[in-house]
């Protein structure tokens, strides 16, 4: 099963409590940490440096990505190896020579991203797909959190996961900015393999809880997402996944419709059951 993985972004942590939040990390079931390294030049705002990532590195118990919105980022591939990256992403528009600067990134034994800011078209990454390991599509404009999603980022995904299908590519696809629980299953079904959620995990009662919300949409019902070039080529398969719903029964009518109760005891708040099949016997999956 794929599993969707989830990056709390450090940049909406409380900076006075800095360890506190990344324990918090280590115990919730986030997979990455995402560390937004800016300049003030290549996006108009300062986050922090170098100091701040050691101490987090220190800590920290996962995969440690780090998003660098800088101009210039070569000349500082080492240094973030050294300083504990596992994964370090330069910007589409930051690079004059974005293959080397890939190719850099892999020679420090760290995994290479991309970023694209919004208005960049994923059409310009066929051509270095298949030597980079991660794309982060930006699904708001860079540089400060707590912004409001960008809905022409859906069509994006589904581009460039044709882009890395079409070329037998193993790059995972990641969304920066604006992620919550209403767009998170959209996401994945349209291709997302990780979500980064800033201050929709940070100023959360319960962040750990807010993250294991994130995780389960998807771990909970064993659902795979694969690449669908529209509705219509899922048809085929609804019949039998329906059936087998019935037959293992998961299934069962709800005011003339056929659903899925998703609903747990240890949920907090209530949770609709899922519609697999509508009263007038259309599909809903």
């Amino acid at each position: 099963m794929k599993n969707t993985l989830i990056a709390p972004s450090v940049l909406a942590a409380d900076f006075a409590n800095l360890q506190r939040d990344v324990e918090m990390i280590n115990k919730s079931e986030a997979d990455w940490f995402h560390i937004d390294i800016m300049d003030g030049v290549f996006v108009p705002n300062i986050s922090f440096g170098m100091p701040v990532l050691a101490a987090i590195s220190k800590h920290a118990k996962k995969t440690i990505d780090v998003h660098l919105m800088i101009v210039d980022p070569d000349r500082y591939i080492k240094t973030f190896k050294d300083l504990g990256a596992d994964i370090l992403t330069v910007h589409y528009e930051a690079c004059n020579h974005l293959h080397r600067s890939l190719q850099a990134i892999k020679a420090e034994g760290m995994k290479a991203g991309i970023a694209i800011n919004p208005h960049t078209n994923v059409a310009l990454l066929e051509d270095v797909i298949n030597d980079v390991d991660l794309v982060c599509i930006m699904s708001v404009n860079p540089g400060f959190g707590g912004q409001s999603f960008i809905e022409n980022t859906y069509k994006k995904v589904k581009q460039l996961k044709e882009i890395i299908v079409r070329n037998n590519a193993n790059t995972l696809i990641e969304i920066d900015g604006g992620v919550t629980s209403k767009n998170a299953k959209q996401l994945a079904e349209a291709g997302a393999d990780v979500l980064v959620a800033g201050s929709f995990v940070f100023n959360a009662e319960n962040p750990i809880e807010t993250i294991a919300d994130l995780k389960k949409n998807y771990s909970r019902l064993n659902v795979e997402f694969d690449l669908w070039k529209g509705e219509s080529d899922a048809q085929p398969y609804i019949p039998d996944m329906v059936q087998k719903l019935k037959d293992d029964g998961l299934a069962h009518e709800d005011q003339g419709a056929l659903v899925v109760d998703v609903k747990e005891e240890t949920d907090s708040k209530e949770i609709p059951p899922c519609i697999i099949l509508k009263s007038d016997g259309a599909h809903a999956l």
